[in-house]
């Protein structure tokens, strides 16, 4: 699977429900660059059930702190708009997401995860009885998150297993360190945070900041 890092996100519409239960389209890549914003773009595997609803208000608590690093959050599924919106209007006592204002993309088409390679099809087969192609597998998107730039350009992605509940803090501090790649032009050494040394990309740079770190 090839990587998305350092590429243009995929220029497509797709379905979106916001908390309104309004259906529009968004296009993520017009997202950033129309807006000259960063974008956040997870995706998670089904409406409905367990480590999920925790990510989404993880992500809504975290909203804020997003806004002020100009950036914009998208959660995504397959599922379709109307499952969306009975999860948005479903308490948080009942397993629902009630309260997460940000917008969900409905790929029910599975348009825009299959050009990004990351649904949960552990196999497909031919079946000559009926002619199709037999998939097994959900046919699920596994925890994909993506990094857009003002630009409209990939900096960063990961995938995780179903089971495996993403830091949302993480991301904060990966928007921070291109923030400052793109305001200093420095680069970020390992576990750098926001109001620690940066070091220039050069060999004396490195010798630098290895001798006081």
């Amino acid at each position: 699977m090839a990587t998305a890092v350092g590429k243009k996100f995929p220029n497509l519409n797709v379905d979106a429900m916001n908390d309104m239960g309004d259906t529009f389209k968004i296009n993520v890549l017009e997202e950033a660059v129309n807006n000259k914003k960063k974008v956040l773009l997870f995706w998670y595997p089904k409406d409905f059930t367990f480590v999920c609803p925790t990510e989404l208000r993880a992500f809504q608590d975290a909203l804020g702190e997003f806004e002020k690093r100009n950036t914009l959050v998208i959660g995504a599924s397959c599922d379709t708009p109307e499952v969306h919106f009975a999860w948005l209007n479903t308490s948080k006592d009942n397993g629902g997401i009630e309260g997460v204002t940000y917008p969900i993309l409905a790929d029910s088409n599975r348009n825009l995860s299959s050009i990004l390679g990351i649904l949960d099809i552990t196999n497909e087969r031919y079946d000559e009885e009926t002619d199709t192609i037999q998939v097994e597998g959900d046919n699920v998107t596994y925890r994909a998150t993506y990094l857009i730039d003002e630009e409209g350009v990939v900096f960063h992605e990961s995938i995780n297993d179903m089971p495996l509940g993403r830091n949302v803090n993480e991301y904060l501090r990966l928007v921070d360190a291109y923030t400052h790649v793109q305001e200093k032009g420095e680069v970020c050494p390992a576990n750098w945070e926001e109001g620690k040394d940066a070091m220039e990309a050069t060999r004396d740079g490195v010798a630098d900041y290895l001798a006081t770190h």
